[in-house]
């Protein structure tokens, strides 16, 4: 198993070792994640890469979760709740990111913003956040609930609203981003 499907399982709930992954195959959100990991790993057209690829196309659609395997996610991604989850192929996400059913990570397509997020490590993702356009989300965030963030924000920021509103505040994610691997 490498680093980074290692650190996804400690995510949910500090799961490790054999029977740690058994248990974490039982969890969509684990389950998706390794499974879009392994459709992302060796040769186009090899026979592994291509049952993985067959396989997150079949847990897109039971899950509601539309990840591209090419997506660039660092380690200690948790997915709290399966449903809806979009995230562009373009978007960069960082370490130790939560995210929560019914949030879209997308791209816009005009204007001053047009491009993809890229989000720093150790951020939390309410359900139903919309994170759109060329922006920058530094380390340390917590995005609120229902938040529409198409504006950069510095770390250590606590993100709500729409249109959002950015607040400085020390340790934003304090007791919402556990289980990380060092």
């Amino acid at each position: 198993m490498n680093r980074k499907i290692k650190a996804d399982l400690f995510r949910y709930g500090g799961l490790s070792g054999t029977k740690g992954f058994i248990k974490g195959l039982r969890i969509p959100g684990f389950r998706y994640m390794y499974v879009m990991r392994k459709a992302a790993e060796g040769n186009k057209f090899s026979p592994k890469r291509l049952f993985f690829s067959m396989l997150r196309k079949k847990y897109s659609y039971k899950f509601g979760i539309q990840i591209p395997a090419a997506t660039q996610i660092g380690e200690g991604f948790y997915i709290g709740h399966f449903g809806t989850i979009v995230i562009n192929e373009k978007a960069t996400i960082g370490k130790n990111c939560n995210i929560a059913h019914n949030v879209t990570i997308g791209q816009a397509n005009r204007g001053k913003l047009k491009g993809f997020p890229t989000i720093g490590d150790n951020v939390w993702i309410g359900t139903g956040a919309v994170i759109v356009g060329n922006i920058n989300i530094g380390s340390n965030v917590l995005i609120a609930p229902n938040a529409y963030v198409n504006v950069d924000v510095p770390e250590y920021s606590l993100v709500m609203g729409n249109p959002c509103k950015v607040v400085p505040k020390d340790n934003p994610c304090e007791g919402y981003i556990n289980n990380i691997l060092n």
